[in-house]
C-alpha cells in the first residue's frame, strides 16, 4: 500500500488554500508545571466547524471528478465529519447526505443541517445504510477517514505544528478511525523524524489498538464511550498502514479520565473541548505516556462540539 508523502500533504495544503484557519499553538503553563514538561496545545477546536475534519474533506472533494461531484456526496459520521462535509460541500455547491446514528448529539445533527447537509439518522448499520443511499441515488461516497486524500488533508495540521514547534519531541493525537493520527504522523515523520507520535483512544472504542495487535483492521461489535468523536467502530486499511509505519504507540484512556481532561482544559486553558478533543491531554494528565523531564510536547485539541448539557455538568 502506498503511504501519503510529504508532497501529498503539501499538495493538500495548496488545495485547502485560505479556506481554513491556521489554528494556534499555545503554551499550557499549568500542565507544564504539573508534569515538568514543556507542553503546548494545538487548538484545532477553533477550526471551521469545530474540528480537524474540514482539512481532509476539502482535499477529498477536490479529488472527485467534477461530473461525479455534481451528483452529490454521501458519508457516515457521529457528528464532526458530518458537519465538515456539509459545510465544505455547500461551499462549492454540492449536495451532501450524511448518515448519522439515531443517538448522535443533537447539537451536531442540528449543525450539520444548518451547514446545508441532509441528515439520515438510523439505529442500523451506518455504512450499509450509506452504501444503499449511494447506490439508489448515484452519489459519491466520501470516507470519513480511510482515504489517502483525507489523510493527506489532515496531515496539513502536522505541517503547521512542526512549523510552529520545530523542536517538538512528542506529539499526542486522539484516534477514532485514525485519519487525524495517520495524517499528522506522516507529516511529523517527514519533517521531524526524531519526534515521537502517540495516539490516544477511549478504552471502550479501541479499534486501532486492537487492529495493531491483530495486524489487520478490526471491526468492533459495539463501542461504549463518552467521546463520540473517537467512537469509530473500525480502523481502516489505509489508516492502519500509516499508524503501523509512523506512530510510536497507541494507548487507551478511560471515560472518567477524558472528563477530567475536559475539566482541566476548561478551567486552566479557558477552552470548551468536547470529549474527543480532550483525550490527548487526558492521557498526558493521567500519566499514561512515558516522558522525559523537560520534553517539548504538543497535545492536539480537536473537537469543540460538545453537548451543551455535558459542558454544564462539568462547570
Amino acid at each position: 500500500m502506498t503511504l501519503v508523502s510529504l508532497s501529498d500533504i503539501q499538495a493538500a495544503r495548496a488545495v485547502i488554500g485560505d479556506r481554513l484557519v491556521r489554528t494556534p499553538l499555545v503554551p499550557f503553563a499549568w500542565l507544564s508545571a504539573q508534569t515538568g514538561l514543556r507542553v503546548s496545545l494545538k487548538l484545532e477546536l477553533f477550526q471551521q466547524t469545530g474540528s480537524f475534519k474540514p482539512r481532509g474533506v476539502l482535499n477529498a472533494l477536490q479529488a472527485i471528478p467534477p461530473d461525479e461531484r455534481t451528483r452529490g456526496v454521501v458519508s457516515i459520521s457521529a457528528g464532526n465529519h458530518a458537519q465538515a462535509l456539509a459545510w465544505a460541500a455547500s461551499a462549492i455547491g454540492v449536495a451532501s447526505t450524511i448518515v448519522m446514528p439515531a443517538t448522535a448529539v443533537r447539537a451536531k445533527v442540528d449543525a450539520t443541517r444548518d451547514y446545508g447537509g441532509t441528515v439520515v439518522q438510523t439505529d442500523g448499520d451506518l455504512l450499509a445504510t450509506a452504501r444503499q443511499i449511494q447506490q439508489d441515488r448515484g452519489l459519491t461516497f466520501v470516507h470519513p477517514f480511510d482515504d489517502p486524500a483525507v489523510i493527506a488533508g489532515t496531515g496539513t495540521l502536522g505541517l503547521e505544528l512542526v512549523e510552529d514547534a520545530p523542536d517538538v519531541q512528542l506529539v499526542i493525537v486522539g484516534c477514532g478511525g485514525g485519519g487525524l493520527l495517520a495524517g499528522v504522523a506522516a507529516a511529523i515523520r517527514a519533517m521531524c523524524a526524531g519526534a515521537r507520535v502517540v495516539g490516544v483512544e477511549p478504552r471502550g472504542a479501541d479499534a486501532m489498538r486492537q487492529s495493531l495487535e491483530r495486524g489487520e483492521p478490526v471491526h468492533l461489535q459495539r463501542t461504549s464511550t463518552i467521546a463520540d468523536g473517537l467512537a469509530a467502530p473500525f480502523a481502516g486499511a489505509h489508516t492502519l498502514a500509516h499508524v503501523q509505519a509512523f506512530v510510536d504507540d497507541v494507548i487507551t484512556v478511560e471515560d472518567d479520565e477524558i472528563l477530567e481532561g475536559m475539566r482541566v482544559l476548561m478551567r486552566r486553558s479557558r477552552i470548551l473541548p468536547e470529549p474527543a478533543g480532550a483525550a490527548a491531554t487526558a492521557a498526558l494528565l493521567c500519566g499514561r505516556i512515558a516522558v522525559q523531564p523537560g520534553e517539548r510536547v504538543v497535545s492536539v485539541v480537536s473537537g469543540g462540539n460538545a453537548d451543551p448539557a455535558l459542558l454544564r455538568s462539568l462547570l
